[in-house]
């Protein structure tokens, strides 16, 4: 992608049907985007089908889920989960009786990590061993789902897998490091990439964010074709990052987070979605706006871009709704600050000297650097530190609302969708929210 394709209309098509069916292609968690996806899959009245990583017993082997565990995960997500492994990426897989890729990393320590060098042509193995695995998994599940979807049916594939950071004890200094460390306590990004350490996890990331996607849409081919010649349609999406466009000196523009490791599996993400739809596929890939899950905690600062939503809801339409949301941030602050406040913080960043080399599309994913790091970083502390409770924040709000708009967005631009990678950007999404909750049933309709 040299450039962001941006959603600009709220999408009119809707071809979801009750007895249609929804296939959520990862696990559901309470912190996540996939929750109002499968809200609007509901409302649509479509049948629900999840599948599930599995577990792991305590020799690493993969196993289903207990009769506990199956039953509280379809509570969860209120549907019928097929229960067969689907555990992506290789770290933990082997040939037999040699070691695995975290076996090999647990032998490395803080002094040697960087020097540490592993057998490729052994990695490349375990690699294959856990591609097959999947796939032996996946054609099993496809088999499952193609008995519970009747001709005729649209389909509805949802792509949610994503991470593949291998459990080295290592790796978490590491990372607290990179994501989260200021001053003497940084770590360049690039120093990560460049190790072995750090080609490993890129490797696992491609597997488990991008590859699955691909091996999604292949051997779900029988079940695609049976259903569209029998007259039902067939659609598949996923969750990427690519960046933001959100309001910075009142124009839409757009950034990201820096450093975002898991965005070269992203744009591979991207790629995979591209080769489907020129085949006639149609598979999309949305970049959804910075939210906090329990996945991107980890980035310190990835929250600060969700802040400006507020002056976008202001921009896009305002209304006695969007004051509420104002007021209702105000109150998670300490009394000595406003939501201005904040703002103004998030604004002296974004034009700040430090952050103008960030803001290059075309270099995306740009590594760290000591004076990004602290500047950001810093200012996540320092607005965390403006609210009466560090565990109810305003950026908690905000994310539940980006996570609603993106659903609704998500699920209907997916009936016909424009294209194999869009970006939701804060403007589409704080008009889809005033649209949605925000203005009298009279300015919707004119709308």
């Amino acid at each position: 992608m040299k450039n962001p394709i941006p959603m600009t209309n709220f999408p009119r098509e809707d071809i979801f049907r009750k007895g249609d069916v929804f296939v959520l292609f990862g696990e559901l968690f309470d912190r996540g985007y996939a929750t109002h996806l499968v809200d609007q899959a509901k409302s649509a009245g479509m049948e629900i089908v999840g599948v599930t990583v599995g577990r792991r017993d305590e020799g690493n082997a993969l196993r289903p889920l207990n009769d506990e565990e199956l039953a509280a995960a379809e509570a969860r997500l209120g549907g019928k989960i097929i229960n067969v492994p689907l555990m992506a990426g290789f770290d933990l897989d082997a040939p037999a009786g040699e070691p695995t890729p975290t076996d090999l990393l647990a032998k490395m320590t803080l002094e040697t990590w960087e020097d540490e060098k592993l057998d490729w042509a052994h990695i490349e193995k375990c690699r294959n061993v856990g591609v097959e695995r999947f796939r032996n998994s996946l054609s099993q599940v496809m088999r499952v789902l193609d008995g519970m979807i009747a001709d005729g049916k649209n389909v509805y594939f949802a792509h949610t897998m994503a991470g593949g950071i291998p459990k080295a004890k290592v790796f978490l200094v590491i990372a607290n490091r990179v994501y989260k460390g200021r001053g003497a306590r940084h770590m360049s990004s690039q120093t990560l990439l460049d190790s072995d350490l750090g080609k490993l996890i890129l490797q696992n990331f491609d597997e488990v964010s991008a590859n699955t996607f691909r091996h999604l849409i292949d051997l779900s081919a029988g079940i695609r074709a049976r259903i569209e010649a029998s007259g039902g349609q067939v659609r598949y999406s996923a969750f990427g990052y690519h960046g933001t466009g959100i309001l910075v000196a009142d124009e839409y523009r757009w950034q990201t987070y820096t450093n975002y490791t898991q965005g070269y599996a992203k744009m591979r993400l991207e790629r995979v979605a591209q080769e489907a739809w020129d085949a006639g596929i149609k598979a999309t890939v949305y970049n959804c706006p910075e939210i906090r899950t329990n996945s991107s905690d980890v980035f310190a600062g990835i929250e600060l871009p969700l802040i400006p939503l507020l002056l976008a809801l202001k921009k896009e339409g305002g209304g006695e709704w969007v004051e509420q949301q104002w007021q209702a941030c105000q109150k998670l602050l300490a009394d000595e600050f406003t939501v201005e406040d904040v703002l103004q913080k998030i604004s002296d960043l974004q034009v700040s000297d430090v952050m103008q080399p960030f803001y290059d599309f075309s270099s995306w994913p740009m590594p760290n650097n000591q004076g990004q790091s602290d500047l950001t970083i810093g200012t996540s502390n320092e607005i965390t530190s403006m609210h009466k409770d560090g565990k109810a924040l305003i950026s908690d709000l905000l994310s539940r609302l980006v996570v609603e708009a993106v659903g609704q967005l998500i699920f209907r631009e997916s009936s016909e969708p424009s294209g194999p990678v869009l970006w939701l950007n804060h403007d589409i999404v704080a008009r889809t929210l005033v649209q949605t909750k925000g203005v009298s049933r009279n300015t919707r309709e004119a709308a």
